[in-house]
């Protein structure tokens, strides 16, 4: 009955956010089609504490793939470092738009070496309990991949769009929203609460010719103080879930750090290109899990001592999520009748 009921109220929020897509079309990456289903958004102009404290734009961890073989060669791999994030909602509809934040490292942004194709991977969760590596949980089994590539959205494009959302003063880096339509036919079909994970990283060509330097990327952490409603209840399999950390760790800290599941993670990573599917990588490797925490300074406060002698925790001492939204189809009237 709890099951059937949690199910039924998935379905009218889900129908409920369509009507109000069709209706605010400009809040949607593609007016009409797109309708949001987990959201960690991204850390621009923060205060801590609110609403008056001191400006955090958070900072980006490295997740960028490089490949040197030469102009031409068929089959060719990509390898580097490669962030990943775990996800999970109440609704069985397939992922077909994600939107994420980041930045060129050390600002190395110039017309010649922007970002023009991306790795997407959707992965199975392997739950801290039952992971050899250590007590945290990592992607495992790779589901679906592919490459995006910059161009223009449309619906099962495989194309990504980059726009400049905030210019940020030394030392920190500008940051820029990305939207990429998944591949037709590489809608990610996943199941209703269940743990998966999203790793998303550059891909850049290396020019061993260029005096130019290969472009560094990085993925955007969360704004922590803001809660996501959309992920999948605090019931196992996904548990803890959704939570506020402070409470976790027992910590004090000026605003609430609501986290999901459990740390984001950096791996050594490797895949692999055919060009006559350039596409589609025929494997993605990944070993050397290290999970992150948020940086003192760069995403809040350090810890100190407070007027009354106790220690107020600095956010590095808490888990990082890294910032990115995953959309669904607008459904039918009538298939929202069908789902019930």
């Amino acid at each position: 009955m709890k099951t059937n009921l949690k199910r039924y109220l998935a379905v009218h929020l889900l129908c409920s956010l369509a009507l109000f897509t069709v209706s605010q079309a400009n809040a949607d990456p593609l007016p009409g089609r797109d309708v949001l289903k987990f959201s960690q958004q991204p850390m621009i102009s923060t205060a801590i504490p609110t609403p008056n404290g001191p400006i955090y734009h958070g900072h980006d961890e490295l997740s960028t793939l490089y490949n040197s073989a030469p102009v031409g060669t068929p089959i060719f791999d990509y390898s580097g470092i490669a962030m990943a994030d775990d996800f999970a909602d109440a609704f069985s509809s397939p992922v077909v738009h994600v939107k994420w934040w980041g930045s060129y490292m050390n600002n190395t942004l110039n017309q010649n070496n922007a970002i023009s194709k991306f790795l997407i991977a959707f992965e199975s969760d392997i739950p801290a309990n039952q992971n050899p590596a250590g007590n945290f949980s990592t992607p495992g089994q790779v589901l679906s991949s592919q490459i995006v590539n910059l161009g223009a959205l449309s619906p099962g494009s495989g194309t990504f769009s980059e726009k400049l959302v905030l210019s940020v003063p030394a030392p920190g880096e500008d940051i820029y929203e990305y939207n990429a339509e998944l591949h037709l036919g590489k809608e990610f079909h996943q199941l209703p609460e269940t743990v998966y994970w999203l790793k998303i990283a550059a891909l850049v060509d290396v020019d061993p010719n260029s005096s130019i330097p290969p472009v560094q990327w990085g993925w955007h952490n969360r704004d922590y103080t803001i809660m996501n409603p959309l992920a999948a209840a605090v019931t196992p399999p996904v548990l803890p879930g959704e939570r506020d950390e402070r409470i976790e760790l027992g910590a004090t800290y000026p605003t609430p750090v609501w986290h999901f599941q459990d740390d984001a993670v950096s791996a050594q990573t490797r895949i692999g290109i055919n060009a006559m599917s350039p596409n589609m990588p025929t494997f993605v490797q990944q070993f050397g899990y290290i999970p992150q925490n948020y940086v003192n300074g760069l995403d809040g406060p350090g810890p100190i001592v407070l007027a009354d002698g106790t220690i107020q925790a600095g956010i590095g001492a808490f888990s990082k999520d890294l910032a990115f939204e995953l959309y669904t189809t607008v459904p039918e009237p009538t298939s929202c009748l069908l789902m019930l």
